[in-house]
Formats: structure tokens, sequence, C-alpha cells
């Protein structure tokens, strides 16, 4: 079973907590023991064992003046320059990762995607298999103008989400706010390079006005149904309709919060699982009428406290798990490969150059 996890903060967390990717998590939380940081949840070796695949994993910068900013996200900007040069940091980590490390390869053409996914065939070993990196730029302020897209194109981002908080581009959840006349620029530019363009973080209005022009391929890398919770950062049943009007796919996250209305921020690691996110993953489905609009976006390194995320998900080594879920469920085997990795995979196949 191939999965693709829509969306992980590697270079992120290097850059502000200087975690080793290639470290296993239970270490990393081991020698960070009695220190005030989030625990780790991911590394390599727990997704290679999971059999995550494919990655897309984002560059996020944040700003000095946010003020929800933890105290351990020290590393920010306060200027564009220096937005521009804290995502080339994280960028060339992800370079530095491929070049250092056999099993890890950037994907940046369908001539890459096939290579990786040819070493997850049921013969070979983990040891054997190789990890494809997605490079997702998850807030758009890096990009100091449209134009200059194309600097980031060369380096390596083939998708791109023009909010993560709100940018000069867009408006971001939680806002009355829409695209800027530079937003609708920066679309116009992407498109024309073929991008896959990510709605998540976008405000309502932002989103719609993105569906209705934006002529190329459409995820939300992580983002959840509003159903199950009632927040502008997830989905309303009305964006989620028009997504998959427009085949696009939205990648669930692990979050408890938005997997688990009545959830509380006192209650205890065990109140929501991984059958929870299957009820979200359902509820897309049942809403679209198929499943090939379902994914999984874990968000899972986003710096959530340990008992912020399932029950029986310890760390990234776990997702395996959900193949599981989902054929208990009963989803067919075909539409469980789809949620779990074709559907990301169609977009992704959709926005690469051939090699």
């Amino acid at each position: 079973m191939i999965i693709v996890d829509a969306h992980q903060n590697i270079a992120f967390n290097a850059q502000q907590l200087g975690r080793d990717y290639t470290r296993w998590a239970w270490h990393t939380r081991r020698l960070e023991s009695g220190q005030q940081l989030p625990p780790a949840f991911t590394s390599l070796p727990d997704n290679l064992l999971s059999g995550i695949a494919v990655v897309f994993a984002s560059l996020i910068v944040i700003p000095e003046s946010w003020p929800a900013r933890r105290s351990w996200q020290s590393v920010c900007y306060r200027t564009d320059a220096d937005a521009r040069q804290l995502a080339l940091w994280q960028l060339d980590y992800y370079r530095r990762l491929a070049d250092e490390q056999d099993n890890v390869s950037l994907v940046l053409t369908q001539a890459d995607l096939d290579r990786i996914l040819v070493t997850w065939t049921a013969e070979r070993a983990i040891s054997e298999r190789t990890q494809g990196i997605v490079v997702s730029m998850d807030g758009a302020e890096p990009i100091l103008e449209p134009r200059q897209f194309e600097e980031w194109l060369e380096l390596g981002v083939r998708i791109v989400a023009p909010a993560c908080l709100s940018t000069r581009y867009c408006a971001a959840a939680g806002s009355d706010g829409e695209l800027s006349l530079l937003g609708y620029d920066l679309l116009e530019v992407l498109a024309s390079y073929n991008i896959l363009l990510d709605l998540a973080h976008m405000s309502e209005r932002a989103m719609q006005q993105a569906l209705q022009t934006y002529d190329g391929a459409l995820i939300a890398s992580h983002a959840n149904p509003r159903h199950f919770h009632d927040d502008p950062r997830n989905l309303s049943d009305e964006t989620i309709r028009s997504l998959a009007e427009r085949d696009g796919v939205m990648g669930i996250m692990m979050y408890n919060r938005y997997l688990r209305r009545d959830w509380h921020a006192s209650d205890p690691k065990r109140r929501v699982t991984l059958s929870h996110w299957v009820d979200a993953v359902d509820y897309v489905c049942q809403l679209t009428g198929s499943a090939a609009h379902a994914a999984m976006g874990s968000d899972i390194d986003a710096g959530y406290a340990y008992h912020q995320l399932p029950g029986d998900l310890d760390t990234s080594s776990e997702l395996w798990l959900l193949e599981r879920k989902l054929r208990e469920r009963g989803f067919s085997e075909a539409d469980t490969k789809l949620i779990l990795g074709g559907n990301m995979l169609r977009k992704l196949r959709e926005t690469l150059p051939g090699g």
C-alpha cells in the first residue's frame, strides 16, 4: 500500500528545534527530555516503517510579530527578504537530505516519482525503499513578487499555498479577507508553470475565488471538514463540494480538535482514535459521492502536545494502521489505495513535468 502524507513540517522543525529527520522520533524525545518542547512525532525511519512513500514537505516561515508565536519558534522574519532567506535555508535542508541519504529523493518530475515508487514493490525490503519529498511552500511570503516564483520553481518547489498566515497575496482562515490583486497575479504565474495550488489556510472567500479562477490542479493539503469542528481553518460542505467539482483532493489532519466535535483540551489522548479520522474521510466520501477526493495530510509534526493526537498514534510509524481502519469500516481495497496515496499522486502527476 503506497501512502502519501500531504503535509509534514520537516525542515521547519529542523530550523526551529534543530531536529534531525534521520533520527527516530523516540530518540529525539529522549534527547529533548526535560525541555519545554513539543514532542517529536515523525522521522525518516518512522515514515519508512509506516510505508509513507511520498511526503509533501513544507517550507514555512513565521513573522516575528505573530501574536500566537510560541516560545520555541524563535527563527522568524521581519522583512520579505528575511522570509525568503529563511525559506531558502529550509529548501536547502531538503536538498542536502536528498544528497546525503540514499533512501531520500526530491520529486521534481514524473520520472523521479516513478523511480521512487518502483522501490515500494512488495518484494523490496524497507532498507531498499526510497522516500520521495515534494517541496511545498506553505504561505507565499518568501515569493518577493509573482514573477520571482520562477526562482523557486528552479530550486524545486512544486506546490504552493498562498496563505499560511495572511500574506500580501491572500487572506488566511479566520478573516473575511480575500485574494489581493497581487494574489491574482501570483495565481496567474503559478498556472503558467502548472503548479499544484494548495488551498489550505486560505479564508473561505479566497478559496472560492481560487476555485473559480485557477486553471490548474487544486488540493487542500491539510484541512478537515467543518462538520466535525466549526472552525474557519476547516472546510465547509460547500467548499468541499466545490473542490470535488474541480477534481480536487483534501488531506485529513490528525489533530484531535478537528476530529471530534466534543473534544476538549483537557481530554485524555485515548478519547480520540484513528477511527475518528476514518469518520472524517467517510464524511468527505459521502458528501462528494466517491472516494476520489479524500486523502491524508497528517500535519503530525505541527507542534502538538502529545494528547492532541489520536490515542493509537504515538509516532508516524503507526500511520500504516489507517489501511486496517479503512478496511474495517468497509472501504474496498481500491478505494483504500486511492485515499492513502492514489488521490494525491493523481494530482501530483497532473502537474509534474515528464522528466
